[in-house]
C-alpha cells in the first residue's frame, strides 16, 4: 500500500515537469560555467520547490533523482532547486515543520534542550494541523485506489457486514453452546459459600475458558457465514480490514470475560476483592467499557497506519482518541477510587493496616492519574514528531495490572492447596481458643490471651512473598513495554540495583524463615500447659531450657542474617567491606575496656544460663526482689512480681538466687482449732481426705505426695495450730490449695471439729468484771491493743511458725 501511494505521488508530481526536472540535472559534457538560467527555468524551479514543500507538509516522503537514477540531496546539488528539495526533505523528516527556519538559540543545558524540543513540537504540530485538509484528500485518494471497486464505501460495507454476521453468530452460539452445553458444566460447579482461592479460582477459570471458547466459536461461525454468502475475497485490503474487525471483537470479548473473572459482579460468593455488589458492577462496566474503547481506538489507528495512509491523519486521530481514553480513565478513578481503596484495605480500618498498606491506599490513585496524564503527553509528543513508539501506554498499564492479578492469584491458589491439610486443624484450635475466652475469663489473664500477638506461619510468609512477586511481575511487564530495546536494563547501575534488590528479597525470605522456625519451636516448647492465676505467689512451672535459650539464639541468628545481607549488598554495589571488619574489631576492643560492667553482666548471664540456674516462667528470689521470669536478654532479665510490678535486673548484680519452680513444691497450711479438739481424730480425717483427693478427676493428677497432717506445731493463747501439707508440681499448688481449704472446711463442719477464733483474754487482779469504771475499761482496751501490736495473734509462718 505504501508503494502504491508513493507511485501515485510520483506520477502527480513529476509527470507534468519532465523538461524542467531534466534541465535541473547536470548533463555530461557541459562545463560548470553554464550560462545563467532563463526566466522560465527560474519559474519552473520555484514551482517544483513549492510542489515539493506541499508534499512534505502533507507527510509524504519525496525523492528527487537525476537522469541517471542518482538521488539528489540537499547537499548534493548546486542548483537552487536542489537546495529547495533538501529543505523539503528536511520538513518531511521533521514531520511537516516550517522549512528553512534557522534555530535562533542553541545550548547544551537541559533547560535549553527542553525549550528547543517544545518549540520543535509546537511548530511541527502547527504544520500538521495546517496540512490536515491536504492529508485528508490524500487518504480519500489512497482508499479509492486500494478499494476493489474504487469506492470508499466498500470498507464501510465490509465493516457493517462483518459486525452483522458476528452478532448473528454470537446469538446462535449463546443458545447452542452457552445454554445447552457450557451451562450444564458450569452451573453444577457453583457453591453457596466457597472459601478462599482454592475453591473460587477453579470455577472462575472454568467460566473464563468457557467464555473464551464461545467467543472463538462465534467468530469462526461468522467468518464461515461471510465466506458462504459473499465468497472468499482475494483483495488484500478487504482481508486486512476483516482481520482487524475480528481481532478487535476477540480482544474486547476476552478482556470483558477477564474483568468478569476478576470482579465477579453477578456472583458475590466468588468475588475475591472486597467489593459490594453495586461497587463491583459499576467498576465492571467502567473497566469493560474503557478497555473496549481503547482496543477499538488502537486497532482503528493501527489500521490507518498499516494501510499506508497519510501519517498526519494517523498521528492526529490516534492522539485525539487516546486523549478521550485518558480522560475516561481519570473519570473511572474519580468514580471508583473509594471502592478500590476499601478493597485494598480488605475491609479493615486505617488503624488495623500496616504503614505500607496505608501508604498504598493513599497514593495509588494520584500516582495512577499522573501515569495516565504523563503517558498521554509522551504519546502525543512521539506522534507529532514521528518518533519510534512501542505499544500504547494504556496497554502497559493494563498489562501490568493483569500480570499482578494473575501471578498473585496463581501463587495464592498454590499456597492454599499446599497448606489445605493444616487449615481444618487451625480452625478447630481457633474455635476452642475463642470458646475459652468467651466462657467467662476475666481480668488481666483474659485480656492478655485475647490480645496476644499472632505468631506468623509459613503460609503467611508465602502470601507476603506472593504479593511481592506479583508486584515485581507487574513492574517487570511495565519495564518490558517501556524499555523494549533493553537499553535501561543493560546499564551497569541498573544491573547492580537489580542484584541488590534480589539479595534483599532473598534475605527477607531467609530472615523470616529463621524467625518463624524459631518461634514455632518456642511455641512447641512452651506448650499449652495450665498457667498460674495472676496474683499467686510462686508463679508457674518454668519453660524448658530450649524455650529459654531459643529467644537469645533467635536474636543472634537474625542479627547474623541481617549483617550478612547488608555486607553482600554493599559488596554488590562495589563497596570495600574490609575496613568495616577492622573497624568492628577496634570498636569491640574499646567497648571491652570501657564498659567492664556491661561485659560482666553479659558473661554472668551466659554462665547462669549454662548452669541452668533459672528458666523463663520460673519463680525466683534474688534477695531484694522476687517474681516470675518474663524475659531474658543478653545483659539482663525481667521479673514480674505476683502483685504486678516488673523488675529489670542485670545479671552481674545477682549474688544469691533461689528458684521456687524446680522439680516439686511443698505447700503447708496452718489450721487453728480449739483446745478440746481430738488431734488423733483430725489426723485420721486429713489422711482419708488426702486419699480421696488423689482420686479426684480435677486435681488428683497434680499431687506428688498426698495431703497429710503434721500434727500440732504450735500452741497459742486461744488455739492449737495443726498444720497439713502436700506436694505438687510447681505451679499446681495454688489450684490444689483452694480445693483443700474447701474440703477441710466441709469436713470439719460435718465431723464437729471447731476452728478457734482469735481472741485476747484480760484477767483482772480481783477477778471482778461487773462494775468496771471508765478508766478500767480503757486500760483493758489498751492491753488488747498492745497484744495485737506485739503480734501475739500471729500464727502459722512468720517468726512464730515452723516452716520445716
Amino acid at each position: 500500500m505504501v508503494l502504491r501511494g508513493m507511485l501515485a505521488l510520483w506520477l502527480l508530481v513529476f509527470m507534468p515537469l519532465p523538461g524542467i526536472a531534466q534541465s535541473l540535472l547536470p548533463t555530461p559534457g557541459i562545463k560548470a560555467s553554464t550560462p545563467a538560467k532563463t526566466v522560465e527555468e527560474t519559474a519552473a524551479e520555484a514551482n517544483l520547490a513549492d510542489a515539493l514543500k506541499q508534499a512534505a507538509e502533507a507527510g509524504v516522503s519525496v525523492v528527487v533523482v537525476n537522469a541517471d537514477g542518482q538521488q539528489i540531496t540537499s547537499g548534493g546539488g548546486s542548483t537552487p532547486m536542489a537546495s529547495s528539495a533538501g529543505a523539503g526533505a528536511a520538513i518531511a523528516g521533521a514531520g511537516g515543520g516550517a522549512a528553512g527556519e534557522p534555530r535562533t538559540m542553541s545550548g547544551d543545558s537541559s533547560m535549553m534542550k527542553a525549550q528547543e524540543r517544545i518549540r520543535e513540537f509546537r511548530e511541527t504540530l502547527d504544520g500538521r494541523l495546517k496540512a490536515l485538509p491536504t492529508s485528508l484528500n490524500e487518504v480519500a485518494y489512497i482508499l479509492r485506489a486500494t478499494s476493489p471497486d474504487g469506492r470508499i464505501a466498500t470498507y464501510v460495507e465490509v465493516f457493517f457486514r462483518s459486525v452483522l454476521f458476528i452478532l448473528l453468530s454470537y446469538g446462535f452460539i449463546s443458545w447452542a453452546y452457552g445454554w445447552n452445553v457450557a451451562r450444564r458444566f458450569i452451573v453444577p460447579l457453583v457453591k453457596e459459600a466457597p472459601d478462599g482461592y482454592l475453591e473460587k479460582m477453579p470455577f472462575l477459570v472454568y467460566r473464563f475458558l468457557a467464555g473464551l471458547i464461545g467467543t472463538v466459536l462465534s467468530l469462526a461461525l461468522a467468518l464461515l457465514m461471510i465466506v458462504i454468502v459473499f465468497g472468499y475475497s482475494d483483495d488484500l485490503s478487504v482481508q486486512f480490514t476483516v482481520t482487524a474487525i475480528f481481532a478487535t471483537v476477540f480482544a474486547v470479548r476476552t478482556v470483558s470475560d477477564l474483568w468478569r473473572m476478576i470482579l465477579s459482579p453477578f456472583l458475590r460468593q466468588y468475588r475475591i476483592p472486597r467489593f459490594t455488589d453495586r461497587e463491583a458492577r459499576r467498576l465492571y462496566y467502567w473497566a469493560s467499557g474503557l478497555t473496549a474503547y481503547n482496543i477499538v481506538a488502537g486497532v482503528f489507528s493501527t489500521w490507518i497506519r498499516d494501510f499506508g495512509l497519510n501519517y498526519n491523519v494517523y498521528a492526529l486521530l490516534f492522539g485525539a482518541l487516546s486523549l478521550v481514553g485518558a480522560v475516561g480513565n481519570l473519570l473511572m478513578l474519580a468514580f471508583n477510587g473509594g471502592a478500590i481503596g476499601r478493597a485494598i484495605r480488605n475491609g479493615r480500618s486505617q488503624a488495623e493496616i500496616t504503614w505500607l498498606t496505608r501508604m498504598l491506599v493513599t497514593l495509588w490513585a494520584p500516582v495512577l492519574a499522573g501515569y495516565f496524564i504523563f503517558t498521554w503527553l509522551r504519546l502525543a509528543y512521539q506522534l507529532v514528531l514521528e518518533l519510534p513508539m512501542g505499544l500504547p501506554p494504556i496497554v502497559s498499564a493494563y498489562a501490568s495490572f493483569v500480570a499482578i492479578l494473575i501471578v498473585y492469584a496463581a501463587i495464592n491458589y498454590a499456597i492454599e492447596h499446599y497448606f489445605a491439610r493444616s487449615h481444618s486443624r487451625e480452625a478447630l484450635n481457633e474455635e476452642l481458643t475463642e470458646a475459652e475466652i468467651a466462657e467467662g475469663e476475666e481480668g488481666p489473664a483474659a485480656w492478655l490471651r485475647a490480645h496476644r500477638p499472632v505468631i506468623k506461619t509459613y503460609e503467611q510468609l508465602a502470601r507476603q512473598v506472593s504479593g511481592i512477586l506479583a508486584f515485581v511481575a507487574g513492574f517487570y511487564a511495565l519495564v518490558l513495554i517501556w524499555d523494549a530495546n533493553s537499553r535501561l536494563r543493560k546499564m551497569p547501575a541498573v544491573e547492580s540495583l537489580l542484584d541488590v534488590m534480589v539479595i534483599l528479597f532473598i534475605g527477607y525470605i531467609v530472615y523470616h524463615l529463621f524467625r518463624i522456625w524459631i518461634d514455632t519451636r518456642i511455641a512447641e516448647e512452651v506448650g499449652d500447659g495450665e498457667e498460674a492465676e495472676m496474683g499467686d505467689e510462686g508463679g508457674m512451672a518454668g519453660a524448658s531450657r530450649l524455650a529459654t535459650l531459643l529467644p537469645l539464639f533467635r536474636g543472634a541468628i537474625l542479627a547474623v542474617v541481617v549483617v550478612s545481607i547488608v555486607l553482600i549488598a554493599l559488596m554488590e554495589l562495589g563497596v570495600n567491606v574490609s575496613p568495616l571488619f577492622a573497624g568492628a574489631g577496634v570498636v569491640g576492643l574499646a567497648v571491652g575496656f570501657g564498659s567492664q560492667t556491661l561485659v560482666r553482666d553479659i558473661f554472668s548471664g551466659a554462665f547462669f544460663l549454662i548452669d541452668d540456674a533459672f528458666r523463663k516462667g520460673e519463680y525466683i528470689d534474688i534477695g531484694d526482689v522476687k517474681g516470675t521470669v518474663e524475659k531474658i536478654s543478653v545483659r539482663s532479665f525481667q521479673l514480674r512480681h505476683h502483685l504486678g510490678a516488673l523488675h529489670t535486673i542485670p545479671f552481674g548484680e545477682i549474688k544469691v538466687l533461689t528458684n521456687y519452680s524446680r522439680d516439686w513444691v511443698i505447700m503447708k497450711l496452718p489450721l487453728r482449732v480449739t483446745y478440746d479438739t481430738d488431734v488423733e481424730k483430725v489426723r485420721k480425717l486429713i489422711k482419708k481426705l488426702g486419699e480421696r483427693l488423689l482420686e479426684d478427676p480435677v486435681i488428683g493428677e497434680n499431687f506428688i505426695q498426698p495431703l497429710k497432717s503434721q500434727g500440732v506445731i504450735e500452741m497459742q493463747d486461744s488455739a492449737m495450730i495443726i498444720r497439713v501439707k502436700f506436694m505438687t508440681k510447681p505451679g499446681d499448688q495454688f489450684l490444689v490449695r483452694k480445693r483443700v481449704y474447701e474440703e477441710i472446711r466441709e469436713l470439719f463442719a460435718r465431723e464437729g471439729v471447731k476452728f478457734a477464733h482469735r481472741e485476747v483474754t484480760v484477767r483482772l487482779a480481783d477477778g471482778e468484771t461487773k462494775d468496771l469504771t471508765h478508766d478500767q475499761r480503757e486500760a483493758v482496751a489498751g492491753a488488747v491493743q498492745r497484744a495485737i501490736d506485739d503480734g501475739d495473734l500471729d500464727y502459722g509462718g512468720g517468726s512464730h511458725g515452723d516452716d520445716r
